[in-house]
């Protein structure tokens, strides 16, 4: 079980690193065409999915396993996968729906949401992997 345990960590750190590596280039689109705002969602709900399916079997590994202190770090990051799922995506929809060329507010906020996503994976990120080099297995 703790091979397992181990390959959903690293799926963790990927799906993270690829999600960082790949929603920064996205902050060049001006953000101003529901197109642009549909695809920034779809990769942050992807993104928010595979942090949550691969915290919570990386936890279930790590439980199985007997290493009960990186279950409930990787319980945690599946936790934060699933809260900023369900907090980033309804307000993406929102503004999704109501931007325009013309509605700079829109706009701004959407943009606002995509750069504090990237900003909390970043720390999720840094914080996971400092973490797991502190410890031993």
């Amino acid at each position: 079980m703790l091979i397992a345990a181990l390959i959903a960590t690293v799926g963790l750190i990927i799906s993270m690193g690829f999600f960082m590596m790949g929603s920064l280039p996205l902050l060049v689109l001006q953000h101003d065409t529901p197109l642009d705002g549909r695809f920034i969602r779809g990769l942050f709900n992807v993104y928010y999915r595979a942090v949550t399916i691969t915290g919570a079997c990386g936890a279930l590994g790590f439980t199985l396993a007997g290493r009960p202190l990186f279950a409930a770090v990787l319980c945690g990051m599946a936790a934060l996968g699933l809260v900023g799922r369900q907090w980033f995506i309804p307000r993406m929809d929102a503004l999704r729906n109501v931007i325009t060329a013309e509605n700079a507010t829109a706009i701004r906020g959407f943009r606002r949401l995509h750069i504090q996503g990237m900003l909390i994976n970043f720390v999720m990120l840094i914080s996971f992997c400092y973490g797991m080099t502190r410890t031993s297995l």
